[in-house]
């Protein structure tokens, strides 16, 4: 029985109802969802030789604790919206924080052991690898690349710890792929500037301590820096809700009413738009990693699950057109780091260009996107679930085919590179004459 509008009547409905979920490991328990995260097995080339022994420790720290203390806790997380701040201090305690910045209590990592270990968050939960890449290689090293020496000393220790927390606000609603034309503005005024304006979608927005603040100069016309405390007055930033993906990760909007900041608060190496460009040189090469670290994962789940799970009486991993989606996932992963990696070799040898950074990025998120869909077809029902990873590494991956630099956008960066001829803007409409 129904009432008007549709509900079951509450005379009829029975005793289980508004009763908890089963735990997984009961509802199905033929399968070992990812809380237990699966071993990894996707390094089928043996990669790991091209790495450093310091660049092995690292990675080996990470996986750890990501196995250990992120993946019985991600789908709980993921399905709230919420991020577990619990666990940054342990986080912290990794070292990895501030990437390849040397001195001030950073890691002074390698490129490459820095993707590396982007690539071991993202395994696991790319909602913490992207906190970390904010945090890290856009924030911390925007201060470290473009900061003054006080500005630095300040800053990035306690940044390096996680003690305090840092988001980077370039992108606004008007401006997302044509960031360079932001309108928020900064107005100098006597001992420092007053910043008014808009931004959205910034991560960690709406807890970091430190906000790195792009803002457009009202008497140079150009694109400063400015380093902002949260809770200063005028300053608002409330969470974007209702994602699908990277729901762990706090993206929020940000309101710049009447912000001062002190003249020792302006970021004295951001003099335009170029200067943000060698920042997000080092920030397109960790996430071009990001798919790489997501389909290992995803690779490794569904290499067990097809072991464990049974149909017709035998494993899933009996039926040949099964291993062929999973050696083609294989195959995919195996090329990924490839590029990847010598992404990074190109970096070190000062060789890479923006076009290399972006051509990787679009072209890794395009593979991953392919690596997760076969990952979604092999789990069939249990694809569409978070408890067994593929699901919300599926929605996960989506907000990064499109953040810095969509995949389009990205293409064109690399296609002006090589032929010499800009296509962002649209030819202009010309009149026609009648014939």
């Amino acid at each position: 029985m129904t009432d008007k509008q549709g509900n079951l009547a509450k005379d009829v409905k029975s005793s289980y109802f508004g009763l908890p979920a089963l735990d997984i490991s009961l509802a199905f328990p033929q399968a070992t969802p990812a809380s237990v995260f699966p071993p990894s097995v996707s390094d089928y080339f043996q990669y790991d030789d091209l790495l450093t022994p310091v660049e092995q420790d690292h990675r080996k720290k990470v996986k750890e604790f990501m196995e250990k203390e992120i993946a019985p806790i991600m789908t709980e997380y993921w399905e709230k919206a919420e991020f577990p701040f619990h666990v940054l201090p342990n986080l912290g305690a990794l070292r990895i924080a501030g990437g390849t910045i040397k001195g001030y209590g950073c890691p002074g990592m390698s490129i490459t052991g820095n993707a590396i270990a982007i690539a071991e968050l993202s395994r696991v939960d790319a909602s913490i690898s992207t906190l970390m890449i904010v945090h890290s290689s856009l924030a911390m090293l925007t201060i470290g690349l473009c900061g003054s020496e006080e500005q630095k000393q300040k800053y990035l220790p306690s940044l390096a710890q996680l003690r305090t927390v840092a988001c980077w606000a370039l992108t606004e609603p008007d401006y997302g792929s044509d960031a360079s034309s932001l309108k928020s503005t900064a107005t100098k005024v006597d001992g420092g500037w007053v910043l008014n304006g808009q931004k959205r979608w910034i991560g960690n927005s709406t807890f970091a301590d430190v906000l790195v603040v792009f803002a457009r100069n009202t008497t140079t016309n150009q694109i400063n820096g400015f380093i902002v405390k949260k809770d200063a007055p005028g300053l608002t930033a409330t969470k974007i809700e209702n994602k699908i993906g990277l729901r762990m990760v706090q993206n929020g909007d940000i309101l710049l009413k009447g912000v001062f900041v002190s003249d020792e608060d302006k970021l004295p190496g951001v003099n335009s738009f170029q200067d943000t460009s060698k920042v997000l040189a080092v920030s397109r090469v960790m996430v071009a990693w990001q798919p790489i670290g997501i389909s290992m994962g995803v690779y490794d789940m569904c290499h067990r699950y097809l072991k464990e799970r049974k149909q017709f009486g035998v494993p899933l991993a009996s039926f040949q057109i099964n291993q062929e989606k999973l050696v083609r996932m294989l195959g995919n992963v195996q090329a990924m780091v490839l590029v990847g990696w010598r992404l990074c070799k190109l970096y070190e040898s000062e060789k890479m260009t923006t076009g290399h950074a972006s051509m990787a990025k679009a072209w890794t998120t395009a593979k991953a996107r392919e690596t997760v869909s076969l990952g979604r077809e092999l789990l069939g029902g249990n694809g569409i679930l978070a408890d067994f990873l593929v699901g919300k590494a599926f929605c996960d991956l989506e907000p990064i085919y499109t953040f810095e630099g969509t995949y389009d956008i990205n293409c064109l960066v690399t296609g002006r590179e090589v032929t010499g001829i800009s296509s962002f803007k649209p030819a202009q409409s010309v009149q026609l004459s009648r014939m």
